[in-house]
């Protein structure tokens, strides 16, 4: 069986919950073979090989660290010459779509980005991609060189897949354009303790029925009662009443949930762009005839100042 190469998104060896998603992706059409980069990649081996890597190709450098993006497709270059590989797949964020990007036009290979599924194909993997703000469903392959596919997070479910996990070092030459742009400062994210906004699994989002900054505690507590993400419209955001950081849609973040909550949100195509992959959708909306009805799974008509306190009321209840 062909061969997968996996691009690892950890970080100081703790592995995100995209690269586990693109593993049970890998195996649909081959051998997964993952590609672990910079600070702590060895310690991401046992954690791979439990969901499905066959192989797991380590490098480290203090060019991973200091310097942007064009190291890490150096080092993923040298593994697609390694492996020859049937496919390369790497996580839809910022970073992963500039990486696949920059590794496609030096391979010659065509590209796929933002695909929510992958299959096998007879001439070769077949990426589902949501298109035109979500308003067609697209299927389709790389006709030239091997596909590079860059993968939403939440396609695919996180299995165990026991592996052998063999941990190889990849020796990696780099270009000189790995220099080229230096880090100069770093400064950590303050944290909320919720979960990152595109791979959570479940995401509560405000709009403009919030109607104020100081509302979003609303929203927060229900997010904080499902163990869910906050996320908000554009509205929302043009209005300063949360950061742009959590701006769900178009011009926005793109997420994919289990569940998708969206509270004051008259259900504009700009936000619809960015949630209408989500598996199951609720919407609360004193508006009726507002837009986002027509995609929801489950619709509340109501106010949310009554409707969304109460509902955190009673998931607390049950979870007591």
């Amino acid at each position: 069986m062909a061969e997968v190469l996996v691009y690892v998104d950890h970080v100081d060896g703790a592995v995100r919950k995209p690269t586990l998603e693109l593993l049970t992706l890998a195996r649909r059409i081959g051998e997964p073979v993952a590609v672990a980069l910079g600070a702590g990649a060895e310690n991401t081996a046992a954690v791979l090989a439990e969901h499905g890597a066959v192989k797991v190709l380590t490098a480290d450098a203090p060019e991973f660290a200091e310097y942007l993006v064009v190291p890490k497709v150096d080092a993923l270059q040298a593994a697609h010459e390694a492996v020859s590989p049937a496919a390369v797949l790497v996580p839809s964020s910022a970073e992963g779509k500039e990486i696949a990007a920059r590794l496609a036009v030096r391979i010659g290979s065509g590209i796929i980005t933002d695909a929510v599924d992958l299959e096998a194909g007879d001439e070769g993997p077949v990426a589902t991609q949501s298109a035109f703000a979500a308003s067609f469903t697209t299927k389709s392959r790389v006709s030239k060189g091997t596909p590079v596919i860059t993968v939403k997070p939440n396609s695919a479910p996180v299995e165990a897949a026991p592996a052998a996990g063999a941990v190889e070092a990849l020796a990696v030459t780099f270009g000189a354009l790995a220099t080229g742009t230096k880090v100069t400062s770093r400064t950590p994210r303050e944290s909320t303790g919720r979960p990152e906004l595109t791979e959570a699994a479940i995401v509560v989002s405000g709009g403009r029925g919030v109607n104020g900054a100081e509302n979003f505690s609303i929203i927060e507590a229900l997010a904080d009662s499902l163990g869910a993400a906050v996320g908000a419209s554009r509205a929302a955001v043009d209005a300063g009443w949360y950061p742009h950081t959590n701006q769900v849609g178009q011009t926005g973040k793109s997420v994919s949930p289990q569940l998708y909550v969206a509270a004051g949100i008259s259900g504009a195509i700009q936000h619809r762009a960015g949630m209408q992959t989500s598996k199951t959708i609720v919407a609360v909306n004193k508006d009726a005839e507002a837009p986002i009805f027509e995609l929801v799974d489950y619709g509340v008509v109501g106010d949310l100042f009554e409707v969304v306190p109460q509902l955190t009321e009673e998931i607390e209840a049950r979870k007591g």
